[in-house]
């Protein structure tokens, strides 16, 4: 997870204020807003096209361990684990 020092948080932070003031979904808007950040920001060369794309790739994975996850085991909690039909092992 990038985390970058609470003095850099706040010019971080009002972007993402201003997106959800501007109703930005993921469904496609998002998408276009990242390519065009790249398009707009990165100076291109494979090196730095290889480090845009590692970073939204780590944003995706710490969503995946910090918010995806915790969700996943609660609703194992409560609807139940997932058992083979046969064998009684878990998958």
């Amino acid at each position: 997870m990038p985390y970058i020092p609470d003095t850099e948080r706040s010019r971080i932070d009002s972007v993402v204020v201003k997106a959800m003031q501007q109703r930005m979904e993921p469904n496609g808007e998002l998408n276009y807003f990242l390519y065009k950040l790249c398009v707009e920001t990165v100076n291109p060369s494979y090196s730095n096209y290889k480090n845009f794309i590692g970073e939204i790739t780590e944003a995706a994975e710490e969503i995946r361990r910090r918010l995806l996850a915790p969700y996943e085991d609660h609703k194992k909690d409560v609807s139940g684990d997932i058992k083979k039909s046969f064998g009684g092992g878990y998958l």
